[in-house]
C-alpha cells in the first residue's frame, strides 16, 4: 500500500513541477526587473557609440536574431522607462552566451555616454546567479535612457543578446536570494541524497547504489557551473571556459544516469543488443562535451551542433530501455519512469527551444537543475524501494537455504539428526562428553508384528521420548540408522541412562505393544575425529555387552578406558 501511496504522491509531484516549467508568467517570474526590448545591426567600420544611438534606421527590430548569424554586433535598445531610474542606480542584465566580448554603452538625458567593456576573460565577473551577466550602469547625474550593447564574435546560436533587462539593486538583490533558495534546496537535497545513499552503499555494496552516488556528484558539480556560482568562487574563469566545462559535465551527468539504469533494472532488461547499445550511449554522452571544448576552438557553431547530437542520440537509449523494461516484466519499471519524466520532457523542451520552436525562457534554461533534483529524489526512493525487494529477497533466499540444511542434516522419518549432521556437531565439542547408542530390542519382531508403517511409528515414538531427554541438556540426539540412537551430553551433569530406559519404558507406543531398549554409555573427549572414534568405539562394545546380558538394560564404560 506505501508504494502505490509513493507512485501517487511523486505523480502529484510531476504533474505540478510540469506545469510550472509550462507556465509562461512562472517564466518570467523568475527574472528581476523589467524587459525592454532591442534591435541589431552589424557592425560597420568607424561606427561610433553616439553615432548609433542617432541612427535608429540602422537597426533591425523585426528579424529574428538568430537569422543574422555570426559576427560582430550592436544591438540597441528600447528608451528605459523613466520609473526605473526613480529610485537610484539600476543594472542591465542580460543572459550569458557565447562571445569574444562584450561591451556596453549608456546614454544619459544630457546627451552624455558611458561604456563598460568586458572580455569573454572579464565577464565572468559580472555573471550572477541563473548565469546572468549583470552590468551596473554608471551613476551621473542625468539619468540613463538607452543602452547599447557590441557584441565581439557572437556565434548567435541562441541570440545575440537575450532576455535583456533593467533593474534595481533591490530587484537583483531579490533575484539572486530567490536563485540561491533554489540551488540551496537542490544542495541540500542532492548532499543528503549523497549521504543517505552512500552509507547504504557503505553497508551493502550495491552497484546501483554507486553509480546514483556519482550521478548526484556529477549533477552538483554541473549545478555549479550552470547556475554561475562557478564564477563566484573562480572569478578569473573564462566564461567561455565555464560554458565548456557546463557542457562536459552535462555529458557526464547523463552518462551516469545511463550507467544507473545499468545497473539498476535486472539483467535480462540489457540483455543481447541492449548491452552494447547502452555502452554506445554511454560513450556518446561522456564524449559530448571534451569533444565540444576541443572543437569550439575551431568552430563553435559546428561545436555546438555536434554535441548537441551526440547528446541528442545517446539520450534515445532511455526509450528502448523502457520498453525492453516493459517487455521483460522488470519490478522497478513505474518508479524509474517517474523519475525520467521530468528530465527527458525539460531535455525535449530545451531541443525545440534550440531548434526555435519554443521562446527562450530563463526558467527553461535552468529546468536542468530543477527536473534533474527531481530524478534525483525519485531515483533514491526507487533505490530505497530496490532495497527492500532485493532484501525480501535475501531474507527468502536465506530462509529456503536454512530449510534445505535442515532438511539435509535431518533424519525425514523421526526429525532428529541424521549420522552426518551429528557427527559435524559433535566433534569438536569443548571438555568431556558422554555418548550414549541406544539400540531398539528386537526391532525386526516388532516390524513383523506391527508391519512396517507400525514399525515406523515406534520409531517416531522413540524419537519424541529421546528429544523430550535431551531438549534441556544442552546435547544432541540422533538417528543413526535402522533402530539405532545416539545421544550426546556433557559430562558434567549427564543423562544417567537408567532415566533413558525409564522414559522409554513408560512411553506408550502403538497398540501399547511393550519395547525395550539396550544402551551403551562412555564419557571422555571429542576434539578430534580419532578421539570420536575411539568413544564410539568403546560405546558400541558396551551395548552388546548390555545386549549380550539380557537387553532392556544398559551398560557403562569406564571414563578412563578412553583417552582425553
Amino acid at each position: 500500500m506505501w508504494g502505490w501511496g509513493l507512485l501517487r504522491a511523486l505523480g502529484v509531484v510531476l504533474a505540478m513541477a510540469a506545469a510550472c516549467i509550462a507556465q509562461p508568467a512562472f517564466a518570467q517570474a523568475g527574472l528581476a526587473g523589467t524587459p525592454i526590448g532591442a534591435c541589431v545591426t552589424r557592425v560597420q567600420p568607424r561606427d561610433t557609440p553616439a553615432a548609433l544611438f542617432a541612427a535608429a534606421h540602422r537597426f533591425d527590430c523585426t528579424t529574428r536574431q538568430t537569422d543574422f548569424g555570426r559576427g560582430d554586433y550592436w544591438v540597441r535598445s528600447d528608451p528605459i522607462p523613466a520609473r526605473e531610474t526613480r529610485d537610484g542606480p539600476v543594472r542591465a542584465r542580460i543572459g550569458s552566451l557565447w562571445q569574444a566580448g562584450l561591451s556596453l554603452h549608456v546614454l544619459y538625458a544630457d546627451g552624455s555616454i558611458a561604456a563598460l567593456h568586458r572580455t569573454s576573460k572579464t565577464l565572468s565577473h559580472d555573471v550572477e546567479l541563473g548565469a546572468i551577466i549583470e552590468m551596473d550602469v554608471p551613476q551621473r547625474a542625468a539619468p540613463p535612457v538607452r543602452l547599447l550593447w557590441r557584441v565581439t564574435r557572437a556565434e548567435n546560436i541562441r541570440g545575440i543578446v537575450i532576455g535583456q533587462r533593467i533593474a534595481t539593486a533591490g530587484e537583483s538583490a531579490r533575484a539572486n536570494m530567490t536563485m540561491a533558495a533554489v540551488y540551496a534546496g537542490f544542495g541540500g537535497l542532492a548532499l543528503a541524497l549523497l549521504i543517505y545513499n552512500l552509507s547504504l552503499w557503505w553497508a551493502l555494496r550495491y552497484r546501483f547504489q554507486a553509480a546514483y552516488c556519482t550521478m548526484v556528484t556529477l549533477l552538483v558539480a554541473y549545478a555549479v557551473t550552470s547556475s554561475g556560482l562557478l564564477a563566484w568562487l573562480v572569478p578569473a574563469i573564462d566564461n567561455n571556459d565555464r560554458i565548456r566545462l557546463n557542457l562536459i559535465l552535462l555529458g557526464l551527468t547523463a552518462a551516469a544516469a545511463i550507467l544507473f539504469a545499468r545497473s539498476f533494472f535486472e539483467r535480462r532488461v540489457f540483455a543481447g543488443w541492449m548491452t552494447p547499445a547502452s555502452w554506445a550511449s554511454v560513450a556518446l554522452l561522456a564524449g559530448s562535451g571534451p569533444i565540444f571544448a576541443l572543437a569550439s576552438m575551431i568552430d563553435m557553431r559546428f561545436a555546438d551542433r555536434t554535441a548537441s547530437l551526440m547528446i541528442i542520440t545517446g539520450l534515445t537509449i532511455t526509450g528502448p530501455i523502457l520498453w525492453r523494461a516493459w517487455q521483460r516484466g522488470s519490478r522497478y519499471l513505474l518508479l524509474f519512469s517517474i523519475a525520467w519524466a521530468l528530465p527527458l520532457a525539460s531535455a525535449v523542451a530545451r531541443l525545440l527551444s534550440a531548434l526555435r520552436v519554443l521562446p527562450v525562457s530563463f526558467w527553461l534554461d535552468n529546468s536542468t537543475i530543477l527536473t534533474m533534483a527531481f530524478e534525483a529524489l525519485a531515483s533514491s526512493l526507487a533505490i530505497a524501494y530496490r532495497i527492500q525487494a532485493l532484501s525480501r529477497e535475501r531474507d527468502e533466499a536465506m530462509a529456503a537455504e536454512l530449510r534445505a540444511r535442515a532438511l539435509a542434516d535431518t533424519d525425514p522419518l523421526t526429525g532428529l539428526l541424521n549420522r552426518r549432521a551429528f557427527l559435524d556437531r559433535a566433534i569438536g565439542r569443548p571438555g568431556r562428553s558422554t555418548l550414549l547408542l541406544i539400540d531398539i530390542d528386537h526391532f525386526k519382531l516388532v516390524n513383523d508384528t506391527l508391519g512396517h508403517d507400525g514399525g515406523d511409528d515406534v520409531l517416531r515414538v522413540f524419537a519424541r521420548t529421546l528429544h523430550a531427554l535431551v531438549a534441556s541438556s544442552d546435547g544432541l540426539v540422533a538417528r543413526l540408522g535402522g533402530e539405532e540412537f545416539g545421544i550426546i551430553v556433557p559430562a558434567i551433569g549427564r543423562l544417567e541412562p537408567e532415566m533413558v530406559l525409564d522414559a522409554l519404558r513408560e512411553a506408550r507406543m502403538p497398540f501399547d505393544l511393550r519395547v525395550t531398549a539396550s544402551i551403551g554409555c562412555c564419557t571422555g573427549t571429542l576434539e578430534s575425529e580419532a578421539q570420536w572414534k575411539a568413544l564410539y568405539r568403546i560405546a558400541d562394545r558396551t551395548l552388546f555387552d548390555a545386549k549380550r546380558a539380557g537387553r532392556d538394560r544398559a551398560r557403562i564404560a569406564p571414563a578412563l578406558s578412553v583417552a582425553a
